[in-house]
């Protein structure tokens, strides 16, 4: 084994080394000359995937990919913190700003730090992090969670949403955890990201219901575990609820229950999931299970129609891709290898959970003040 591939997390009787670096290079193939790392070949680009991408390429040696992907961020941000939702070629398609795309970056750039200890680095995108966080939480609705979307206007910032996305919110509590994380090593403290996670935590705990109903969504069912808002007991038993509606034996797990499609993606999101609440023997499972994905030179397909026994859509992605490895490097601690980043869905290196608030909501404490924290996670 070479110096690079004893650097590479693997499972043991899951994936190798070589076959983790393949699948790194075949995202490498994929991404384009200015650094952007679309869905596929010629699809379009968006900030959490591309920056999902990024930690992938990371993990699995492709460094010089990640960091000229990460540099390519910041020259999309707009003047208010945001990102358009869809850039194909380096035009943009949709110019609405996604809240959960504009938060990422802060998980992707702390990433890095666990990785490379880079501190010039982390300087370097810390203004994109601070003001893509900004705007996040500027979007935040009474209840917690964060409202999804604003569109463009004439270039310039238009009518929001005032609906929030569970999986998206969840997402986004993860990210205010990597953001303070930063703060606190650059030294720019930023409490007002504190607060608001606080409310988005008991938001996304007590309050599921005030969320968009997606629940027809694997996503809206695993993500508040993933994000790190709901662990332990009450993770566990969140999973439970609908492991049967999701998860086909052999296969993987559905996108949506309604379809026979199970798909790569959610499947290692869902091992992330198990493997924070400790549920590795499950996590490992369903990581050997979607394996049936795996294409030639390290590639994914998106997903698996069983019924009619087809890969659809006929299309290996990027995002797909990154998933396994960062499922990999996620199991790799306890199971084979894993880089020092491995830990960053189960958010032991993040900054610590927020404290619990109410406000607009008015739910009360165990003493009945409304508003005070109720529990940690």
């Amino acid at each position: 084994m070479t110096d690079r591939l004893a650097r590479i997390p693997y499972v043991e009787g899951v994936l190798a080394p070589q076959q983790v670096a393949e699948t790194a290079a075949a995202i490498a193939a994929m991404q384009e000359p200015s650094g952007a790392v679309p869905w596929t070949t010629g699809q379009h680009t968006d900030i959490w995937n591309h920056v999902e991408a990024a930690m992938g390429l990371l993990a699995g040696g492709e460094v010089e990919a990640a960091e000229r992907a990460y540099a390519w961020v910041p020259g999309l941000q707009r003047a208010d913190g945001s990102w358009p939702m869809k850039i194909v070629a380096g035009v943009v398609e949709d110019d609405r700003g996604e809240v959960n795309m504009s938060a990422y970056l802060a998980v992707g750039i702390w990433h890095h730090w666990l990785i490379r200890r880079d501190l010039g680095f982390v300087q370097r995108f810390w203004p994109s992090v601070r003001a893509g966080l900004d705007w996040v939480v500027s979007m935040q609705l009474p209840f917690g969670g964060i409202a999804w979307s604003q569109e463009w206007v004439d270039g310039r910032p238009g009518p929001r949403d005032e609906g929030a996305l569970l999986a998206g919110s969840s997402s986004i509590y993860q990210s205010l955890r990597a953001g303070v994380a930063l703060a606190d090593l650059v030294g720019d403290p930023q409490p007002e990201w504190e607060l608001a996670g606080g409310r988005l935590g008991h938001a996304i705990r007590g309050h599921r219901d005030l969320f968009l109903d997606k629940s027809t969504f694997s996503m809206d069912w695993y993500y508040p575990v993933l994000g790190g808002a709901v662990r332990g007991e009450a993770g566990r038993a969140l999973i439970d609820t609908r492991w049967d509606a999701f998860v086909v034996p052999g296969l993987g797990i559905r996108c949506v229950d309604t379809n026979p499609w199970v798909t790569g993606a959610e499947t290692c999101e869902l091992v992330l999931a198990l493997d924070a609440l400790g549920d590795q023997r499950r996590a490992l499972e369903l990581l050997r299970d979607m394996q049936h994905l795996r294409a030639e030179d390290g590639k994914y397909w998106t997903g698996w129609v069983y019924g009619d026994d087809v890969n659809w859509p006929g299309e290996w992605t990027t995002y797909t891709a990154a998933a396994v490895i960062l499922a990999v490097d996620a199991l790799g601690e306890t199971h084979g290898h894993a880089t020092e980043g491995s830990g960053i869905m189960r958010g032991t290196s993040l900054a610590p959970h927020f404290a619990e608030l109410g406000l607009e909501c008015g739910c009360p404490s165990v003493d009945g003040v409304p508003g005070v924290p109720l529990h940690t996670p």
